[in-house]
């Protein structure tokens, strides 16, 4: 796998060439607190760029995500990204979030306005006392103090905007907010990413977007998840992983696939880097990884 074009550095905090990063959320309890800290010690050994810990629908695990992020500044050699959404907040609360997060070490946050919570595909309405879009939230945090700023990306759009145009105006306005990067909602169709990486640059924003990477191994899940997200599953992965629903193994390996040569590609066209969602479950991208890197080592060969 060799990358075409360059790789962004301006304003990229990792440095240049392409980065590897995980996506993890709070545990419930103490079982998933023990395999969630097993799956955090597998991803460090990969000394990824960092990894990002999300905030539940209408701010539900903010307490916990200050906790888990905290202690992945203060235990692993990881630089954790901690989600700070808008929704439900009133901007006091945001800014002590903010306070939070920089007394616990952290120094790095993905902006974002956030679903409403109990049904993320009801309206959406701002805290009378809250932002209405996330560019004001970005310029929260910017004001709050020396924070590295990451926001959302909709390759296929955000199901609220109403036109292209109006989605990338509000992209961008994000970036002139103080935004140093943006992650995408999943996706499962390369070009998606490539004409919303080409529209932002045509309105003249080169902010970099890392892709995100969602393993898809379970049907019901994975279905799940793209409704809720918009994102136009793949028919014909559909139907492969359908056939493999009573065997847990193949679907692994159709999803982990799939997956792989969708993250050679994007690489080859030279995005920045790679976001993998594991859902505290980092089997199938450490998989995907490792099928990543041995296609790059070949190729270097």
């Amino acid at each position: 796998m060799t990358a075409h074009g360059p790789h962004p550095t301006a304003g990229y905090p990792w440095g240049p060439g392409p980065s590897v990063s995980f996506e993890f959320f709070p545990a419930a309890d103490e079982r998933r607190e023990r395999a969630l800290w097993q799956a955090l010690r597998q991803v460090e050994e990969l000394s990824p760029a960092f990894v990002s810990v999300t905030y539940g629908a209408g701010g539900s695990t903010r307490t916990g995500t200050i906790e888990l992020a905290r202690r992945i500044a203060a235990e692993t050699s990881m630089r954790p990204v901690a989600h700070l959404a808008a929704v439900g907040h009133s901007t006091a609360e945001l800014r002590d979030t903010l306070a939070r997060y920089a007394d616990a070490g952290i120094r790095d946050v993905l902006a974002l306005r956030g679903d409403p919570p109990g049904d993320p595909r009801g309206p959406w309405t701002p805290h009378p006392q809250g932002v209405e879009y996330a560019y004001q939230l970005v310029e929260i945090v910017k004001e709050a103090g020396d924070f590295t700023i990451g926001v959302a990306a909709f390759p296929e759009r955000h199901p609220r905007s109403a036109d292209w145009d109006s989605d990338i105006e509000h992209f961008v306005a994000k970036c002139r907010a103080g935004a140093d990067y943006a992650v995408t909602q999943m996706f499962f169709h390369v070009e998606d990413y490539l004409r919303l990486r080409d529209r932002v640059a045509a309105a003249g924003c080169d902010t970099p977007i890392i892709p995100e990477i969602m393993p898809a191994t379970d049907v019901r899940q994975i279905s799940r998840f793209a409704e809720l997200s918009d994102a136009a599953f793949p028919e014909d992965l559909a139907h492969r992983l359908e056939a493999a629903r009573d065997n847990p193994g193949e679907a692994h390996r159709i999803g982990v696939e799939f997956a792989t040569a969708m993250a050679e590609r994007l690489l080859a066209e030279g995005a920045p880097g790679l976001h993998y969602c594991t859902l505290n479950r980092p089997r199938a991208a450490l998989d995907i990884h490792r099928a990543v890197m041995g296609a790059a080592s070949s190729d270097a060969r």
